[in-house]
């Protein structure tokens, strides 16, 4: 698959991590996509999804400094947007609500990631 399936989407990304967010977030302009964020907070993260004109796709770390993700991917999909789960954690963490979304196992490459999140948007187009 190549960085054409990001060209012109718009990509949140929220991670902790400064350099882990700054290398997927450049990997992802490198692909083409619009990046939102990164974040690196809950409130940060919800913050940008109100503010933001639209959302593609998300790639969101699980624990952000001690707190869960969880009540954003839950406003992410009340909003449709698909998700990528880039974390370290174990898949029993997650919750059986968000059993489908596809969790890249950190440590993952950019490209790993990114290639993740192109093939949702492939699988979600009409």
């Amino acid at each position: 698959m190549t960085g054409a399936a990001l060209v012109s989407h718009a990509v949140l990304v929220v991670e902790d991590e400064y350099y882990v967010a700054d290398d997927l977030r450049r990997e992802l302009v490198k692909a083409g996509a619009t990046v939102i964020g990164p974040a690196p907070s809950v409130e940060r993260a919800m913050a940008l999804i109100g503010s933001a004109d639209r959302i593609d796709v998300a790639i969101l770390d699980i624990n952000l400094n001690g707190d869960m993700i969880f009540p954003v991917a839950d406003l992410l999909r009340t909003r449709g947007v698909p998700i990528v789960f880039a974390t370290g954690y174990d898949h029993k963490v997650i919750p059986p609500r968000f059993v489908d979304v596809v969790r890249c196992e950190k440590p993952v490459s950019p490209d790993t990631v990114w290639q993740a999140a192109a093939m949702l948007l492939r699988d979600t187009r009409p």
